[in-house]
């Protein structure tokens, strides 16, 4: 099983960039890990949010291939603490015979097409977080969770 990681908009704060990379290269050790970039909407003025949305699900739809188990990051998915994160993770290596899809939408949110294209929808934290932020808080999250299941001294309970 691979994970692939989809988000929109480019990452433009260099410390998320040089986190992300690291915990990436990390990952890496462990199962096939990417990240893909949506580009972000030009001539945006003009749009509302909800067209906004409506472009860029298109795209995030058209990254998607037969086979993928998609989970979005939502405010009202399921909620985790590391350990059961990485128990989940443990059953979808178990289950998910292709990729497994996390997507990390834009500031508006996704569109109701992304969200009836998904499988699943967790919640990283009852916080609020910019979706900058969230990227690497995501690939953290993923590298504990690896971690934690093979037994290695990262996570301290």
């Amino acid at each position: 099983m691979k994970i692939h990681l989809i988000v929109v908009g480019k990452t433009f704060q260099d410390f998320v960039l040089k986190g992300m990379d690291e915990y990436s290269a990390r990952l890496k050790h462990y199962l096939p890990f990417e990240t893909e970039v949506i580009p972000c909407i030009k001539n945006t003025k003009s749009l509302s949010f909800d067209q906004l949305k409506e472009k860029e699900g298109e795209l995030i739809l058209q990254s998607l291939q037969t086979g993928d188990f998609v989970v979005l990051s939502d405010e009202r998915g399921a909620t985790f603490t590391s350990l059961e994160f990485a128990k989940y993770i443990e059953k979808k290596m178990q289950t998910v015979p292709k990729r497994l899809v996390f997507v990390i939408g834009g500031p508006y949110g996704f569109s109701q097409n992304v969200y009836e294209a998904a499988h699943e929808k967790i919640a990283l934290s009852k916080m609020t977080f910019s979706h900058q932020l969230v990227r690497l808080v995501f690939v953290e999250q993923l590298y504990r969770a690896m971690t934690i299941l093979n037994n290695e001294p990262y996570h301290h309970e």
